[in-house]
């Protein structure tokens, strides 16, 4: 009698399961952006999930989980069910922590499954207006060299951050020293500098547009090959006489793993289209950030090679887990 039971109970299931894949999704999703409000994953996720809102027939709300260089709200991702109803948005600091943080509680390629690649950005070296002025990087640099000043203090936004990182490279290509300075993102961290309290932060125009835009500011270079359209002033890191900066920011949407194929492509489906709505794209240019869609399969081998790439700039950089 026990195998005729379990036959019928898994019938029942599978008959069951393309039913309720069907009903996808029948209540709000959560897109977790491990970092605090105001920031440019925190732009991207919202105007992802305005977008998605409109056109899914059910809420995707931004959930801020801030803390630990962004590793509380992306374990909260990595533990969630996988049903599809929790999300996340990963990025740039993802690929790097491997290599600058020592205990990680969740493994990037791991614990996630890939759903769409969102777009990119190169990240922006801000500094006090009051103190220096736009696309001039030089007299930055000759102070930091000024071992009579003492070592400039720049902020990042947690061990293994994109600032970190980017911060450590400009000093070790730089030839100088600096004082490391953690915040909990980067928006604290330009009100910081644009109050003089730090000297500088590298950050996505996303993220610094605002003080940017009412002065406090000032953009001193690029990382990246080009220079950005937004700011065709401010000269990329390379033309400031500092190689082996030429990297982006990027942001990509994943879930957690064994989340089922049939709710990822739908998923993967609404983001394609929230990035290539006009008003999405109006709203994340004018930040400096080049929209960018991508399949499952992409997106996983882009990951991949991103924890080998970070891994090695991080060695090199002499930069040690923490």
């Amino acid at each position: 009698m026990l195998r005729p039971f379990i036959a019928i109970l898994g019938a029942t299931i599978l008959a069951i399961a393309p039913a309720a894949l069907a009903a996808y999704p029948d209540k709000p999703v959560r897109l977790i952006v491990p970092w605090a409000p105001g920031g440019s994953t925190d732009a991207i996720a919202r105007a992802i999930a305005q977008r998605m809102s409109q056109t899914m027939g059910q809420s995707v709300v931004v959930d801020n989980r801030s803390g630990a260089s962004g590793q509380i709200g992306t374990d909260a991702a990595a533990k969630a069910v996988p049903d599809g109803y929790t999300i996340a948005i990963v990025e740039l600091p993802h690929a790097i922590q491997p290599a600058a943080v020592a205990k990680l509680p969740y493994d990037l390629l791991r614990d996630f499954t890939p759903v769409s690649m969102l777009g990119t950005s190169p990240l922006v070296l801000f500094a006090g207006a009051a103190d220096y002025k736009n696309g001039n990087p030089k007299p930055f640099i000759q102070k930091a060299k000024d071992a009579k000043s003492g070592p400039v203090a720049i902020a990042h936004s947690g061990a293994g951050s994109s600032s970190h990182l980017a911060a450590e490279v400009f000093a070790a290509r730089g030839g100088f020293k600096y004082i490391p300075v953690p915040y909990r993102g980067s928006a604290p961290a330009l009100t910081d500098v644009a109050a003089g309290l730090v000297a500088a932060h590298f950050a996505t125009l996303a993220s610094g547009s605002s003080l940017y835009g009412a002065g406090k500011l000032s953009a001193l270079m690029v990382t990246g090959k080009t220079r950005l359209a937004a700011l065709p002033d401010v000269p990329t890191a390379r033309e400031a006489g500092i190689d082996g900066m030429d990297f982006n920011q990027w942001w990509a949407v994943v879930a957690p793993a064994t989340t089922p194929i049939e709710v990822l492509e739908r998923l993967g489906k609404e983001i394609s289209a929230a990035l290539d709505h006009p008003s999405t794209r109006e709203r994340l240019n004018t930040l400096g950030v080049e929209l960018k869609g991508s399949t499952r399969d992409e997106l996983r081998s882009f990951m991949r090679g991103e924890v080998e790439r970070w891994g090695a700039i991080a060695r090199q950089a002499g930069v040690v887990p923490e």
